[in-house]
């Protein structure tokens, strides 16, 4: 293999091998690796008896730890990659980038979603979406449902395929594995409620701005795969509290032409969030619709690396 593995192609080859094969369930995922680093050293340093000061220092030790660990990985497996003969190394590059992208489960997750509301069996339905988003879902009805499923999907568009894709191309593996550290911490850690603020400032700071490009061609994508939502986009993204997941939620609502945004409950307690599009709340037929976007956008994503390919140097 060449020295420079970064490129657009080898990216759109391990999206195609996610894809078509997925991860096989019955092997650990690396993720759940870096998870498993990141709560032991949660458990170890973020102790209450410690000061807010020292707590946010140590969870900035805890982001490098991660940084080099993940990207250290990554490196290595790119320079076995560049030693080995064409076929094998490439073999390698593309089974390890497409442990870090995750479109087939994304997919598969919510349309395991879509299926039981479509049916008109919301209890099932009820239990699906609860494997993909924090909310209180026993009471949820048919709109709500559609709706948590489509803004996990819009989001984790973004988290799951585009963002990963982006530093794979900006750095390779290590770029990669960075990246999906990075994100993991902030979904484990990077939270507001008082025994995560201070530890988990520096994840949630380094994720924003690991997706601060990624998520806008994320939204970009969503738009171009529903021929629409450019305004809603534009106009709305920033409502949402974070500087990232507005601009593909808006996205989502615009291209499907739904309403989504507005309050949610969190173990027992209403969070009001604001609206994003001036329709309807979704239905089921919404989210097969989403389904549908989804699908056309991360084509365009993988016809865009294919072109790029050819631009890129060599």
């Amino acid at each position: 293999m060449p020295a420079s593995v970064a490129t657009p192609w080898i990216v759109a080859g391990a999206l195609l091998v996610e894809g078509a094969i997925g991860w096989p369930r019955r092997l650990s995922h690396p993720v759940v690796w870096i998870g498993g680093l990141i709560a032991r050293l949660e458990r170890r340093w973020n102790r209450p008896e410690q000061s807010a000061k020292t707590r946010r220092a140590l969870g900035v030790l805890t982001v490098l730890i991660l940084l080099c660990v993940a990207g250290g990985a990554g490196w290595g497996i790119e320079r076995l990659a560049a030693a080995a003969p064409f076929w094998p190394g490439l073999a390698l590059l593309l089974i390890w980038g497409a442990t870090g992208l995750a479109a087939r489960s994304l997919f598969e997750h919510v349309r395991a979603v879509s299926r039981p509301l479509t049916a008109g069996d919301l209890s099932a339905a009820r239990c699906a979406v609860g494997m993909i988003v924090g909310r209180d879902v026993e009471a949820m009805d048919e709109g709500e449902v559609a709706t948590a499923a489509l803004e996990s999907l819009a989001e984790s568009f973004c988290d799951g395929v585009v963002a990963p894709a982006f530093w794979f191309v900006v750095g390779g593996l290590p770029g990669l594995f960075a990246y999906k550290a990075v994100n993991t911490a902030d979904s484990m850690i990077g939270h507001m409620e008082p025994r995560w603020r201070a530890f988990g400032w520096a994840a949630a700071r380094t994720d924003d701005a690991m997706n601060w490009i990624p998520a806008r061609i994320a939204g970009a994508l969503i738009a171009l795969g529903g021929w629409q939502g450019w305004r809603i986009m534009w106009r709305d993204a920033r409502k949402h509290a974070s500087p990232n997941a507005g601009w593909t939620e808006a996205a989502m609502a615009g291209a499907l032409r739904v309403r989504l945004g507005g309050p949610v409950r969190y173990e027992g307690v209403m969070t009001y969030r604001p609206d994003f599009g001036d329709w309807a709340r979704p239905r089921a037929h919404d989210l097969q619709r989403g389904l549908r976007v989804y699908g056309v956008a991360c084509a365009v994503l993988l016809i865009s690396l294919i072109a790029g390919g050819f631009a890129w140097p060599r």
